[in-house]
C-alpha cells in the first residue's frame, strides 16, 4: 500500500459519513438527487476532506460531528464549482463520463449547480461555528473572482505571470486553504497554528493546481478525461507555457494568430507538442515540488505522529501523481 493510501486510510471511516452526508436522498426533486449523486460518484479523489479530517485528528477536541460537516461542505462546494466549469467550458465529459451539462440544458445545469452551491452552504452552517461560515463565504467569493480571472484573461497570451498565480490561488488553492485553516478553527487551535494549517493548504493547493496544468501536456487523456493541451486551446496561459515562452519567445506568434483555438491547428497542435517535450515540463515541475516543500515546513512544529505523517505524505503525493 502506498504512503498516500496509508494516509487516506486514517480517515476511511469518517470519508464514509462524509459521502452519506452529501448524498442527496428522497426529499431532493428526484431528477436534480440523481445527478449529484452521479457527480459525486464519478471519482475525484475526495482530497480536499481528507485533509480537512486529518488536520481535525492534531485536535482531539475537534468535534467529530462539526468536522464531518466541514468536509462535506468543502467537496460538495468543489463539486459545485466542477458543474459549472463544464456550462462554461461546454464540457461533454469529466473522468471519461458524461456531464449533466450533456443531457441538461444550460440553464438547468446551472440551477442544479446553484443548489449544491446551496447544499455546501447548509453543510458549512451546520458547523454551527460563524468563523468557519465566514471562511466558507469568503472563499466562494474567492473562487467565483477566480473564475472571472480565468474567463477575461483567455487569450491574453502576453500577461504576467502573477496574473497566472493568482488564477490558481482563486480557481483551486483557496479551497484547499480553506479546508485546512477550518478544520484547525473546529480543533480550537492557537493562531499561529491555524495560520500555519492554512498556509500548508495554500501551498499544497497551488501545486496541485501546477501538476494539473502539467498533466494537460503530458497526461494520459483517457485518465485526465481531456484532450492533450485542451487548456492552450481553449486560450489559457498556464505556468508550463510561460517557461516555454521564456525559451522561445517566437512562439508567441503562433499563439496569437491561433484564433479560436482550432485555427492554425496544425501549428498548435505541434506547439502543444514541443511544450510537452521541452524543458518548461521540468521546471515547471520544479516550482511545483517548492510549494509542497513550503507546505511540508509549515508542519515543522507538530511533533512526529500517523497523522502530521499523512499530511506530509499527501502532499508529497501531489506532485507524484499521473491523474
Amino acid at each position: 500500500m502506498s504512503s498516500h493510501s496509508d494516509a487516506l486510510a486514517l480517515v476511511a471511516d469518517d470519508m464514509q459519513q462524509v459521502d452519506l452526508k452529501m448524498q442527496a436522498t428522497g426529499e431532493v426533486f428526484a431528477p436534480l438527487a440523481g445527478a449529484i449523486n452521479l457527480l459525486l460518484a464519478s471519482g475525484g479523489k475526495r482530497l480536499r476532506p481528507a485533509l480537512a479530517l486529518l488536520v481535525s485528528r492534531l485536535y482531539p477536541q475537534a468535534e467529530l460531528e462539526r468536522v464531518i460537516s466541514l468536509a462535506a461542505a468543502v467537496e460538495m462546494l468543489h463539486s459545485a464549482t466542477l458543474v459549472h466549469d463544464d456550462v462554461i467550458d461546454g464540457s461533454l465529459l469529466r473522468r471519461g463520463q458524461a456531464t449533466l451539462n450533456a443531457s441538461w440544458s444550460q440553464g438547468a445545469t446551472i440551477l442544479a449547480g446553484d443548489f449544491v452551491f446551496a447544499r455546501a452552504a447548509f453543510f458549512a452552517a451546520e458547523t454551527d461555528n460563524i468563523r468557519v461560515m465566514k471562511i466558507f463565504s469568503q472563499t466562494l467569493m474567492t473562487i467565483v473572482e477566480g473564475e472571472l480571472r480565468q474567463l477575461y484573461a483567455l487569450r491574453h497570451w502576453s500577461q504576467p505571470r502573477d496574473a497566472y498565480y493568482q488564477r490558481i490561488y482563486g480557481k483551486t488553492a483557496a479551497l484547499f486553504a480553506a479546508a485546512t485553516e477550518a478544520a484547525a478553527v473546529l480543533g480550537h487551535a492557537p493562531e499561529e497554528q491555524i495560520d500555519l494549517l492554512r498556509d500548508y493548504g495554500y501551498n499544497v493547493g497551488m501545486a496541485f493546481q501546477i501538476m494539473d496544468d502539467i498533466l494537460d501536456f503530458v497526461g494520459d487523456p483517457g485518465k485526465v478525461g481531456k484532450p492533450v493541451g485542451g487548456d492552450l486551446r481553449q486560450g489559457a496561459v498556464t505556468l508550463p507555457v510561460f517557461h516555454y515562452l521564456q525559451m522561445h519567445p517566437e512562439a508567441l506568434q503562433i499563439m496569437q494568430t491561433s484564433g479560436n483555438g482550432h485555427d492554425s491547428g496544425n501549428l498548435l497542435g505541434q506547439l502543444i507538442s514541443d511544450i510537452a517535450q521541452s524543458p518548461a515540463i521540468d521546471a515547471t515541475r520544479r516550482e511545483a515540488e517548492q510549494f509542497i516543500e513550503a507546505a511540508k515546513a509549515c508542519l515543522a512544529p507538530w511533533p512526529p505522529g500517523q497523522h502530521r505523517q499523512a499530511l506530509l505524505d499527501l502532499a508529497d503525493y501531489v506532485v507524484a501523481r499521473s491523474l
